[in-house]
């Protein structure tokens, strides 16, 4: 059996008191918690039918955008609420990469992030600790954004290393983290069979993050949808020990360890020395449903905030909305300012 995680979205207030309502039933709701991969049809449709709703072409019939924002406004719009609940406190910035520092893209590889973005994240890396927290491998997330003064944690979590240097938040040692090690085999096995299953579909693209093995979706046609789910079951089933998860338009393979987002955030602000403290306020932006991890979080902890990529209504655990990766650049950029400010006063 593999194990299809479904997040669980019950509210929790946070900083704010806001409670958001969560009243608006999604085809989400559907999506089985658990996909036995020895039963093939219904099960197999139904894992089809939740690859389809996470499409964000098909979410935006689902809710409408005005009710949305008022449970999810802009964080760009409620900028000046922000720094209010986090007056008196050490702001800690994580950072989602593929749609939250880079347009999606159609092909993986070139998910490349602007220039502008680049130097805007330096500038934020030198007012606040800032991490980049990803589904790809660590490696591939700084190969994309170059900078040695951050915090990278790379396949969902499972993958953590501290700044090489540049940053004034790095401890005595390099920082580093590898929860799923041994599993590494296991996930270079599930990769090769996965490109031999799926070598004849079309526009399918896998991807070896490591510790994850990831199935992006994006270019295939949606009529060979369930196609490809049963290459996938077919080598699935013979690996107890992984689960599935899903992102935007892309499978994620990943070990059943209790380690995902969430719990990497956590770990990095006990690294930073946050673990138990109420002066901390970390910020979460980020758009795929393996984020909601670390909102969760957040939301449970009853401190800082999260914010979701995205420019269609979709249920989340985030506080505050941006559209698109123009946005982030424009908040992340207000925040420097805000800091230089006051580091000038």
């Amino acid at each position: 059996m593999v194990r299809f995680i479904e997040e669980n979205t019950k509210p929790v207030k946070n900083e704010t008191g806001d409670e958001p309502k969560t009243d608006v039933t999604t085809a989400k709701k559907k999506v089985l918690q658990d996909l036995i991969i020895n039963n093939g049809g219904g099960l197999i449709n139904s894992w089809v039918d939740s690859m389809r709703t996470c499409s964000p072409t098909h979410l935006k019939s689902l809710m409408k955008r005005s009710s949305w924002l008022t449970e999810h406004p802009s964080a760009l719009d409620m900028f000046e609420e922000i720094l209010h609940v986090s007056e008196g406190k050490q702001i800690v910035m994580f950072l989602d990469y593929d749609g939250t520092l880079s347009p999606i893209a159609d092909d993986p590889d070139r998910a490349f992030m602007s220039k502008k973005m680049r130097r805007t994240v330096r500038k934020l890396a030198n007012c606040f600790p800032t991490a980049i927290v990803s589904g790809r491998c660590r490696e591939k997330v700084y190969n994309f954004v170059k900078l040695t003064e951050l915090y990278y944690a790379g396949s969902h979590g499972m993958d953590i290393k501290g700044p090489e240097q540049g940053s004034k938040y790095k401890d005595d040692k390099t920082l580093i983290c590898q929860p799923a090690t041994e599993f590494l085999p296991m996930i270079d096995e599930v990769y090769q069979k996965l490109v031999e299953k799926t070598n004849l579909t079309p526009g399918a693209n896998i991807e070896n993050n490591k510790f994850c093995v990831s199935v992006h979706f994006r270019r295939v046609d949606e009529k060979n949808w369930s196609d490809l789910a049963n290459q996938v079951r077919s080598v699935m089933k013979d690996y107890p020990k992984l689960r599935l998860t899903q992102g935007r338009k892309v499978l994620e393979i990943r070990p059943i360890i209790k380690w995902d987002k969430g719990k990497a955030l956590e770990f990095l602000l006990e690294s930073l020395g946050y673990a138990n403290s109420t002066d901390v306020f970390p910020l979460y932006i980020g758009d795929d449903r393996t984020d909601e991890d670390a909102f969760k979080i957040l939301r449970e902890r009853r401190q800082g905030l999260g914010i979701l990529v995205s420019k269609f209504p979709k249920e989340t655990n985030a506080s505050y909305s941006l559209e698109e990766p123009d946005e982030v650049m424009d908040f992340l950029q207000r925040l420097v300012e805000w800091k230089q400010l006051r580091a000038g006063a």
